[in-house]
């Protein structure tokens, strides 16, 4: 079993995170997944960014706001 660490993008309204988590990689079945506390991690960013918490998203991850690229 192999470890390696990956950066997720988590998308939700106006804001993006970037979630560190590790995936696991085997010899096994669902290879590479991630482990049931990274899950975690990501689904308590998205529901924060969700009801718009920043704070909280931002202890789990780094937060940036995306802006209209307007011509």
């Amino acid at each position: 079993m192999k470890k390696r660490h990956h950066t997720k993008l988590v998308h939700e309204g106006k804001y993006v995170a970037e979630v560190d988590v590790e995936l696991v990689e085997t010899d096994e079945g669902w290879s590479p997944y991630l482990s049931l506390e990274d899950a975690y991690k990501l689904d308590g960013v998205r529901e924060a960014l969700h009801r718009g918490d920043v704070k909280s998203a931002a202890r789990l991850s780094r937060v940036f706001t995306l802006t209209p690229v307007t011509p």
